[in-house]
């Protein structure tokens, strides 16, 4: 993951959301969540009301972590895409450019063909959404900052956990 901090705005999300709402109707899907790769969710559309979102987003980029660790050990650099099945409902990951994880919840209402064809379309334009905030020139000026805070508070955290 980048050490650059993103700052998403408003007209960003509702590009977002609107990409989100076109691949769940596409896929017909259940669910959509945005995750960043720290486990934050940056946002969602679907039916989500039943779910612990923010719990799902911190669990499902621990998922991505240790996975990342296991394609590691078996000589790749990172597994792009997890699908979990389940007795009724299923999970589709997939990496978002370098700092986002796309998470779609479906049943058996679709298939797994459909959720990957509409979710790498998806993960497409996302890249371009993130691409075009990080090229704002006042987007690289707070991320600059946030990315020195970041480095300095990680050799700090460094500095504790070596003694």
């Amino acid at each position: 993951m980048s050490d650059d901090a993103l700052i998403i705005y408003e007209e960003e999300i509702t590009r977002i959301d609107a990409l989100l709402t076109r691949m769940l109707k596409g896929a017909e899907a259940k669910c959509a969540l945005l995750v960043d790769k720290d486990g934050h969710l940056i946002t969602r559309q679907g039916f989500t009301h039943s779910l612990d979102t923010t719990a799902l987003a911190a669990l499902l980029a621990g998922a991505f972590a240790s996975t990342k660790e296991i394609a590691r050990l078996v000589g790749e650099p990172e597994f792009s895409v997890l699908f979990h099945q389940g007795k009724k409902d299923h999970i589709h990951m997939s990496i978002v450019g370098e700092r986002s994880i796309l998470v779609v919840i479906f049943d058996d209402r679709t298939t797994i063909g459909m959720v990957r064809l509409y979710a790498k379309e998806t993960s497409q334009e996302l890249t371009r959404i993130f691409e075009q905030i990080l090229s704002k020139p006042e987007a690289q000026n707070k991320a600059g900052i946030s990315g020195e805070f970041a480095a300095m508070a990680n050799d700090r955290l460094d500095d504790i956990f070596q003694d």
